[in-house]
């Protein structure tokens, strides 16, 4: 009889985006993958979907029935390890599982980024801060991606039966690289760019937290200096609209392209000359992980997740918030604007940097986690095979 898993986040799409290899790493070892989220995708890799009715807000009335079906279906599967993922799926499982737990079936929860965190709202620490604390004890392993957020939870006294901290969901390294300068002068005029202009990517949805109206506000600082800056943003979201107005209002709209949502994001970074974020909080941006690894300098705002992946003046800038941040972010903009050969000696150092997060490492490192977890006669045996596999 196969061992069973469940994964649990709010969308499916999360798994797709994120943890395709980890599904496949369970079923490489014999066992069955079950997922219980929102949609309808078909996923590789996986035994049988639940589509339950979990929603993003806490105040939701579906996410009551979410909650009925989960500790249903975990009732019905006998599931050895339950992981889940996003705050909605992370709270609604963890409750689901108290009474799996008592059979024996383990419980992770990944925290993608704690909304709580230094810098943060009173409002947030008082809203969310108590419940990952209070579920904490619900949570046989407690899996963060940060370093700062690590240093918290082990700090404050989370009472999860292990915390440990992998390198984010990872970053593949195969499929995201730098092209050289004969290949990216080739890109360059099979595209719609010329050769001279200087182009910064920015990828993320049009909300609040990612603030491109930073980004566009910086470049109209300094549209008559770095005339041959191009800023490239892809994504949708309900602010983009605005962003566009914003960009006319200010005078650069021929400077900032809205390329809307892609698919290849992959092939056009390595076109690119280097990205930026301005996004208020990370956990750890897959998207400027994915720009170190095409080998790009990045100018990012300061957050825990862009902290641990920029080292200002070696791969990139941080701008710091509050007064005068447009002025910095413009200053940042223009300095790598006019210079190529420092834009090569950061975008080394980003490659340089990206190694620890590439997929192989953070599947590795799951990987240890999870067969800390099984139970004990199949952690033995799955100990062995991952010991004679590294000798």
């Amino acid at each position: 009889m196969s061992r069973k898993v469940l994964f649990c986040a709010t969308v499916d799409f999360h798994f797709r985006a994120f943890h395709l290899p980890v599904l496949e790493w369970f079923k490489e070892r014999g066992w069955e993958v079950h997922i219980a989220a929102r949609g309808e995708l078909d996923l590789p890799s996986v035994d049988r979907k639940f589509n339950i009715s979990i929603e993003r807000s806490p105040l939701r009335s579906g996410n009551w029935a979410a909650y009925r079906q989960l500790k249903d279906i975990m009732k019905r599967n006998d599931y050895d390890i339950i992981h889940a993922h996003t705050p909605m799926g992370g709270v609604l499982a963890r409750l689901a599982a108290a009474g799996s737990r008592k059979k024996g079936t383990r419980m992770l929860y990944t925290a993608h980024g704690f909304h709580f965190c230094q810098g943060s709202s009173l409002a947030s620490w008082l809203l969310y801060y108590p419940i990952e604390k209070g579920l904490s004890r619900l949570t046989d392993c407690l899996i963060t991606i940060n370093d700062e957020d690590y240093r918290l939870a082990v700090n404050r006294g989370f009472k999860a039966g292990q915390i440990e901290h992998v390198h984010g969901v990872g970053v593949d390294t195969d499929k995201f690289k730098p092209a050289g300068p004969a290949e990216k002068a080739r890109l360059r005029q099979q595209s719609i760019y010329g050769t001279e202009e200087v182009l910064m990517f920015y990828a993320g949805e049009f909300n609040g937290n990612k603030n491109h109206q930073l980004l566009i506000r910086a470049l109209a600082r300094i549209k008559d200096q770095g005339a041959g800056i191009k800023l490239l943003l892809a994504g949708d979201g309900p602010l983009q609209e605005q962003c566009r107005l914003l960009a006319s209002e200010l005078g650069v709209a021929g400077q900032v392209d809205f390329l809307g949502y892609r698919k290849d994001i992959d092939r056009l970074l390595p076109l690119c000359d280097a990205a930026v974020s301005s996004s208020l909080r990370e956990g750890l941006p897959v998207n400027i992980m994915e720009a170190m690894a095409c080998g790009l300098p990045v100018i990012a705002t300061r957050n825990r997740g862009h902290a641990e992946l920029v080292k200002p003046g070696e791969n990139g800038y941080l701008v710091e918030p509050g007064t005068g941040q447009e002025e910095r972010m413009a200053g940042y903009m223009l300095e790598l604007s006019r210079s190529s050969e420092l834009r090569s000696k950061m975008g080394k150092k980003s490659l340089e940097l990206v190694q620890t997060y590439n997929l192989t490492s953070v599947v590795k490192e799951l990987g240890s986690i999870y067969i800390g977890h099984m139970r004990e006669e199949e952690s033995y045996e799955a100990g062995n095979q991952h010991y004679h596999a590294h000798i």
